[in-house]
């Protein structure tokens, strides 16, 4: 069998497995946030919080409740690592310096888990299991809430309120990520992950030296990293390390772990809103560009130029030989078209039009699916603008769902569009300006720029993974990005809860014979042209002088 036909097959797979979780998973998280029911577990940590999860918020309030957790959750991370070298588990590794435990923090509360350090030489067992381990499951629930919440915000009307973040919060931990992972750790422990607290040994002689390996709970860490789109390794080689990932059918699972969430929620909006095809509409839009970017990345990834490629099948440079090019293409489509990060391979050894793929992934806004929660919000907001368009093109006021999308609603969606980009391009340019921080780039040229370029697509867009190459270990980036990922993710949430509140706000506008149907083949097609040309416009002089110079060059 060819490795081409390999690749479909895993594809066709992958599918197949997302197919078969997709209705159960999706009507089970709608209940799951639309229930009155509190389980007594939730009820103590409610008690504990001083919570009362039956109030309802307005979309102020819900904003107050994600940033005072979100910030007591960067200075608790932050204080556990400044004080490691003194706790218990430690194996004697020492505290981290300021500047990396704030970068740190801000990555794994934010949903990017970007790491400059070498996570086995680095965090011992507490700071992993009782800290990284723990935001996980957190920063996973804060973006599943929001999302429910601009959700809420179509399905409601003549009232302003959005839920309450608390039980939201609480509901989406316990019931669904809690659950899920168990079962994923299982899974990947049968796969041959490891899972304990043993400290290191010494494996032998390695270029002369000694080699030593710690150990962890690494099973259990790698299941809420892949299923809460987080991506941040137990290990420096993340995913590509065999502890991490032992052999194809782990990697295969860990990829349907990425995909299951994002598009299992787009079932559940379509069940919150009433109408499943709404769903299904979103849904279709998701699917098309990830086949199309798997597409195009097995086929950049597959072409022979050169008689290396042809000696090895392929570019198989910076591929674990274990996974190959298909699994490798696979993984690395997925964990940038969502806000995971994971990587099983070093994206900076791609082609180069492959390298740009990984790019445009994460600046396409990761909404195909993107990372739990952020994707769907994300996806609605594409939605709106997609509406918008729409409307003007036919002269009449842009309708969806029911809501009118007027001056209010439009200038919401089009600051969610603008924070980004302005994050991105902004400090890769003033970074590329300055003299210090091009000394942390391995390559020059078109190369080199794409390695900064990269480490703030990935920050700013709460991705968290690393072209390679870069040495983000300095004063500069931790500072940078992790101002990055912070504003970029809970700045664009102000917007997508102000607009939840202003559309739970209206009547429901009824449906006439000129209102666009938006649970229609024509209106997901548009959708992912909106995606496109949006993208396009806004990234595309960047592109030129990275990996698109480079790509066309070789």
């Amino acid at each position: 069998m060819s490795s081409q036909i390999a690749g479909v097959l895993q594809l066709l797979a992958l599918i197949a497995a997302l197919g078969l979780a997709y209705r159960p998973l999706g009507d089970y998280m709608a209940r799951v946030y639309s229930s009155e029911k509190h389980y007594t577990p939730e009820k103590w940590i409610y008690k504990v919080i001083g919570a009362d999860p039956a109030a309802e918020m307005r979309w102020p309030a819900y904003l107050r409740g994600v940033l005072a957790f979100s910030a007591v959750s960067v200075l608790f991370l932050y204080l556990m690592q400044r004080v490691q070298g003194s706790l218990p588990g430690s194996l004697g590794f020492s505290s981290i310096d300021p500047d990396q435990a704030f970068n740190t923090a801000a990555s794994f509360v934010a949903n990017t888990n970007w790491q400059s350090y070498y996570g086995e030489q680095a965090m011992g067992h507490v700071v992993q299991t009782g800290g990284l381990a723990v935001q996980n499951f957190l920063s996973a629930a804060v973006g599943m809430a929001v999302a429910v919440a601009l959700v809420r915000g179509f399905a409601r009307s003549r009232t302003g309120e959005l839920g309450n973040f608390w039980a939201d919060l609480v509901r989406g931990t316990v019931r669904i990520l809690i659950p899920v992972s168990v079962i994923g750790a299982i899974v990947l422990v049968a796969c041959g992950a490891i899972q304990n607290f043993s400290g290191i040994h010494q494996v032998g002689q390695f270029m002369g030296g000694t080699q030593e390996w710690n150990g962890g709970a690494v099973a259990s860490q790698e299941a809420i990293k892949e299923l809460g789109t987080n991506g941040g390794g137990y290990f420096n080689a993340n995913s590509a390390h065999p502890f991490e990932n032992p052999n194809p059918l782990s990697n295969l699972f860990e990829i349907f772990l990425i995909l299951l969430i994002p598009f299992a929620l787009t079932r559940t909006f379509g069940r919150m809103v009433g109408s499943l095809k709404q769903g299904y509409a979103i849904l279709g839009a998701m699917a098309v560009i990830w086949i199309g970017f798997t597409a195009l990345m097995m086929w950049t990834e597959f072409a022979h130029r050169g008689p290396a490629f042809e000696i090895a099948g392929g570019a198989m440079e910076g591929k674990e030989t274990r996974f190959g090019i298909a699994g490798s293409s696979l993984f690395a489509v997925a964990t940038t078209l969502t806000s995971t990060g994971a990587v099983n391979s070093f994206h900076s050894s791609y082609t180069g039009f492959g390298g740009g793929i990984t790019m445009l992934g994460m600046q396409l806004g990761e909404i195909a699916p993107g990372g739990v929660g952020s994707g769907l919000y994300g996806m609605l907001i594409m939605a709106v603008i997609a509406v918008f368009i729409a409307g003007l093109m036919v002269g009449r006021t842009p309708e969806y769902l029911g809501k009118k999308i007027g001056t209010r609603q439009i200038t919401f969606a089009a600051c969610y569009l603008l924070i980004t980009p302005a994050l991105v391009l902004g400090f890769t340019a003033v970074a590329m300006a300055l003299p210090t921080p091009g000394d942390s780039m391995t390559n020059s040229g078109a190369h080199g720029f794409s390695e900064i370029l990269y480490a703030y697509t990935s920050g700013a867009n709460n991705n968290g993974s690393a072209f390679a190459g870069l040495n983000a270990d300095t004063q500069w980036f931790n500072t940078t990005i992790g101002i990055a990922m912070l504003l970029g993710r809970f700045v664009p949430m102000v917007f997508v809860l102000a607009l939840g509140g202003s559309l739970a706000e209206q009547k429901p506008v009824p449906e006439t014979a000129g209102t666009l149907r938006t649970d229609k083949p024509l209106y997901a097609g548009l959708l992912v042209g909106t995606i496109l040309i949006i993208t396009g416009l806004t990234y595309f002089p960047a592109l030129a002088l990275g990996p698109l110079a480079e790509g066309l060059a070789s």
